[in-house]
């Protein structure tokens, strides 16, 4: 039997990826900072606790030969050394980046705070050929894009597939993008205000999608990059329109034609001046890829899940890396009350 090791196992994406790969004949290693189960996996799943930042612990993991390497929290170039130190010890690598790492032709990013000028932003849908911000330390997209190139150059030495994920979702996410709507649901807000009037789009991914990429990525090794998204892309207000149908409530949309009229008013978590959609045919030509739901299908559960959540503690304590990484505020309720009062 084959040997797999799940870095990040008992994450949003960890989950169903061990999950996945056991059901596939894989003796699966699981490993996470806690050391948690899921009560999906099968029994012969080993569970184990793992600090991602000692390296003298991920080299035991691995011990003398693994035939996989699944690391789904690599998110700098210190993560992607250690694999790099290992690589004489590892079959073969899936590990994570983002659609974050793309550039456009006039060097615009999401790093990138230029204003729209009418023009695409990226060819859509956007290709793994795309353009990609230069390698370093300064952001989230440049740490992914160092990663990927330090993978990569290993080539057969430790043939790695780097999944390009878009705004992923599903239960247990720490930074769940849903929030926004739900939240404001349950607040009893009957009004929203959404920027370049609710037409942004970010390609969602569903961690389902993505452990199914997982699963055949890892029966297929290889050096490559793909994109990793949903067969759907609904743009915010559709999003917005499809929570509030799920949780049975209406809502006025106001759209603004520009960007957001005030820091914390008409600002989203998928909010962007122009769509992000990714390009989803290399996937499916090289890993035979089908998509197992979609964005529409899979939402139900993330919306029961955040309320079930939001119902036991307060949106601060229950996600506290949602609260840091987005820091302008998500619910400014006062800010949005005066930018439409003073509408008239």
């Amino acid at each position: 039997m084959k040997t797999a090791l799940v870095i990040g196992a008992a994450g949003q994406i960890g989950r169903p990826t061990v999950r996945a790969l056991a059901q596939d004949g894989w003796a699966v290693t699981a490993a996470s900072r806690g050391g948690s189960r899921d009560a999906a996996w099968p029994e012969e799943v080993r569970s184990v606790r793992l600090d991602r930042e000692d390296d003298e612990a991920l080299a035991a993991l691995v011990g003398d030969d693994v035939d996989l390497v699944v690391d789904l929290v690599a998110f700098t170039r210190d993560h992607g050394q250690q694999l790099v130190r290992l690589a004489d010890r590892i079959g073969s690598a899936v590990v994570i980046s983002s659609v974050a790492v793309y550039e456009d032709e006039r060097g615009r990013s999401f790093d990138t705070q230029e204003e729209p000028d009418g023009e695409p932003r990226f060819p859509l849908p956007v290709p793994e050929t795309c353009g990609t911000v230069a390698a370093g330390d300064a952001t989230y997209g440049t740490r992914k894009v160092q990663l990927e190139q330090d993978l990569l150059a290993l080539g057969e030495k430790l043939p790695t597939t780097l999944i390009r994920a878009g705004a992923v979702y599903g239960p247990h996410c720490r930074t769940p993008r849903e929030l926004y709507f739900v939240k404001r649901n349950l607040d009893g807000r009957r009004t929203r205000v959404l920027a370049y009037e609710g037409k942004s789009i970010l390609h969602p991914t569903s961690v389902a999608n993505l452990a199914e990429l997982v699963r055949l990525a890892a029966a297929r090794p290889g050096s490559r990059v793909l994109n990793g998204c949903d067969p759907d892309s609904p743009t915010v207000a559709e999003i917005g329109a499809m929570i509030d149908a799920l949780m049975g409530v209406e809502t006025r949309t106001v759209l603004v034609e520009g960007p957001p009229p005030a820091p914390t008013v008409g600002d989203t978590p998928w909010t962007l001046p122009h769509p992000v959609v990714a390009d989803m045919s290399a996937a499916e030509r090289e890993l035979g890829y089908r998509p197992v739901t979609t964005y529409a299908d899979a939402l139900p559960e993330t919306v029961r899940w955040l309320t079930e959540r939001l119902r036991e503690q307060d949106w601060v304590d229950g996600f506290p890396k949602m609260v840091a990484s987005y820091t302008t505020g998500l619910f400014d309720y006062a800010a949005e009350d005066a930018w439409l009062a003073s509408r008239g």
